[in-house]
């Protein structure tokens, strides 16, 4: 442990830890915005101003971790910020054309008049899917090593349509969360089949990962590791059949755990993380460039850790007061 810390080995890895913490909570918090967002071409008019109303007091400031996050991996590893915006520069740029309209159809679909607002509305769609699905586009290439193929392109749209599933599930199973009547029994069917394409890009990803890496292969499958690690796709495994169960039985008298499946969906997104996080260590670049390697000197690392556990803390109470604020059924939302 001494040595751990005479080397300065600890501060790369706690800065690593950071930015992945800072990307999970994007992915839960965004994810179920984006997923709401999408979910508008399946709702009439009303319901849609009510599933907007449900996202209205969070979607913009779930964002922030996403700054969070690459902003810690521009700081801390720059020479890994380099390598993967330069690779990623297109879907990237394409991510922030879909996150402006998102922000620009929100506040002008409540300001326009009503026979308006269904452009706005169809645009806010557009914004969302555009930034889902070029999430997932980027997680294919990233896993593929910025491959830039036929088949790895062909590889990362299919990872671009998982995470629109993804992001649909955990956004429907947050609509059952905090709609009532008729929508949220929309919510329950319209979560049951995002399961599906989740579970698929789920076996997909875990597929193919180790198949386009005999170094991942080897970290999962050689024995002993084999038996420590099964415990992540069984637990993986339980929370999707528990989700699925709990859907049929969905929704309850009284609402009684209409929270659970937001749960359900948190605890299969973590596990994924973790299985990915476990995957591609100690590399920042896969197969590239290690954590160690790309970060900054110790003693810049230092003072950015400083400034690092101030913002932290504060981001996760503002999560936490917002939501504890804002808690219970949507209502209708207003700018008066």
């Amino acid at each position: 442990m001494t040595e751990l810390f005479a080397h300065g080995t600890w501060l790369p890895l706690t800065f690593a830890g950071l930015m992945g913490f800072a990307m999970l909570i994007y992915a839960i918090l965004d994810g179920y915005d984006l997923g709401v967002g999408m979910l508008l071409a399946k709702a009439n008019d009303d319901e849609k101003d009510r599933m907007i109303a449900s996202i209205g007091p969070f979607w913009d400031a779930n964002e922030t971790w996403l700054v969070l996050g690459v902003g810690l991996l521009l700081v801390a590893f720059p020479a890994a910020h380099g390598i993967i915006l330069t690779n990623l520069y297109m879907p990237v740029a394409i991510m922030l054309l879909g996150i402006i309209l998102r922000g620009v159809s929100f506040d002008f679909r409540a300001k326009v008049v009503a026979d308006k607002k269904h452009f706005w509305n169809k645009a806010f769609l557009a914004g969302s899917l555009i930034t889902a699905f070029s999430q997932g586009v980027m997680l294919g290439f990233y896993i593929l090593g910025f491959e830039h193929s036929m088949g790895a392109i062909a590889f990362s749209a299919l990872v671009g349509l998982c995470v629109i599933a993804g992001y649909c599930l955990i956004g429907a199973c947050w609509l059952i969360f905090k709609t009532e009547n008729e929508l949220q029994k929309k919510a329950v069917r319209w979560a049951k089949t995002a399961l599906l394409g989740t579970v698929a890009g789920i076996a997909l990803v875990s597929l193919a990962t180790p198949l386009v890496s005999p170094r991942i292969f080897a970290k999962w499958f050689a024995l002993p590791d084999f038996f420590w690690l099964l415990p992540i796709p069984l637990m993986t495994g339980c929370l999707v059949l528990l989700l699925w169960r709990m859907l049929n039985t969905l929704p309850r008298e009284a609402d009684k755990y209409c929270w659970v499946p937001v749960i359900l969906c948190a605890g299969i997104f973590t596990l994924c993380f973790l299985g990915m996080a476990y995957s591609f260590y100690p590399y920042i670049v896969p197969n590239q460039l290690t954590i160690i390697e790309a970060s900054s000197a110790p003693e810049s690392l230092m003072v950015i850790l400083i400034g690092a556990l101030v913002v932290l803390p504060v981001l996760l109470g503002y999560t936490f007061l917002s939501y504890r604020i804002f808690h219970g059924k949507a209502k209708d939302l207003t700018y008066d």
